[in-house]
């Protein structure tokens, strides 16, 4: 077995496949991107035109900084106000005794359900006229907080923030779930025999631990706030006058709509060049080194 590891040939018949993989699929698409970018491709013919579509972006195109502040309020959203309840209810699901299956279940469905059926069902909810909410809210005499959820430019965008954290919580809290399930019940006997009551052994012990989960599950926030897409497209597409577009929206907005391939594919190398920089620095801010369990 040793001599089959050893030969590089062996290896390079093994790698191959994966190599291909990468190349064809993912960074020869990166590369075409980059080349269009550069162009005033719109499906049909292009001419070069160097760095015209990122001028035009950086300093000429107000919606697409909106997008982007957008995207960040949304990453945002996510590791302040998503994922320390996650937590929350990660850390309290073991304690709930025979409901704790029923409760695993409960949190994670909607993150399996189909992003159309979940983006439908909170349109019909939010909707001004036949919505859930807007009914809830006459019947119980405050009419006067009925919203147009979706349709008034101040207040969509939290509409849209609450939908996706709504969407994505089952998978932030299984992470910490699966975490917290991972640190051995040894620690809790040792401390209650210190004397640590359940408060103290979650604050000194289990968050301390937790940090390599939390560290990972923040970088995932932060990425899919500036990745989301199907919900936003699904339930406004951008929408009302742009008050909801994020980067991916805009950019689909921007070459599949207007055709202008050329431009879309710059705001991709942005999108791209974003989500690396926020990968590494979020990486290096919450670098910690911490105990084996």
């Amino acid at each position: 077995m040793n001599k089959l590891w050893m030969d590089k040939r062996n290896i390079a018949v093994l790698i191959t496949p994966g190599l291909l993989f990468i190349l064809g699929l993912i960074l020869l698409p990166i590369l075409v991107a980059l080349y269009l970018s550069f162009t005033n491709y719109d499906g049909v013919d292009y001419q070069f035109q160097g760095f015209d579509n990122y001028t035009q972006l950086i300093f000429h195109d107000p919606i697409f900084w909106k997008s982007l502040r957008h995207a960040v309020f949304l990453g945002l959203a996510f590791v302040l106000l998503q994922h320390p309840l996650a937590m929350f209810m990660a850390i309290i699901t073991p304690y709930t005794g025979k409901f704790e299956r029923i409760l695993r279940v409960v949190i994670f469905i909607p993150s399996i359900i189909s992003t159309f059926v979940t983006s439908q069902m909170w349109v019909s909810i939010l909707s001004v006229q036949f919505g859930l909410i807007n009914r809830v809210l006459g019947q119980v005499g405050l009419a006067s907080w009925r919203q147009d959820w979706l349709g008034d430019p101040s207040i969509a965008i939290f509409s849209i923030i609450f939908v996706a954290s709504w969407q994505g919580f089952g998978y932030a809290y299984l992470l910490y779930y699966a975490g917290i399930k991972g640190i051995p019940s040894d620690l809790y006997e040792a401390a209650i025999v210190d004397g640590a009551n359940r408060w103290q052994f979650n604050t000194r012990i289990v968050l301390p631990l937790m940090s390599p989960v939390i560290r990972i599950n923040v970088v995932l926030a932060i990425v899919a706030g500036f990745k989301q897409m199907e919900t936003v497209f699904l339930m406004t597409a951008g929408g009302p006058a742009n008050s909801t577009q994020f980067l991916a929206t805009y950019l689909h907005s921007k070459a599949f709509r207007e055709g202008l391939f050329g431009y879309g594919s710059a705001i991709s190398v942005l999108f791209v060049v974003f989500c690396l920089l926020i990968t590494l620095v979020m990486n290096r801010l919450l670098k910690k080194d911490v105990g084996e369990f």
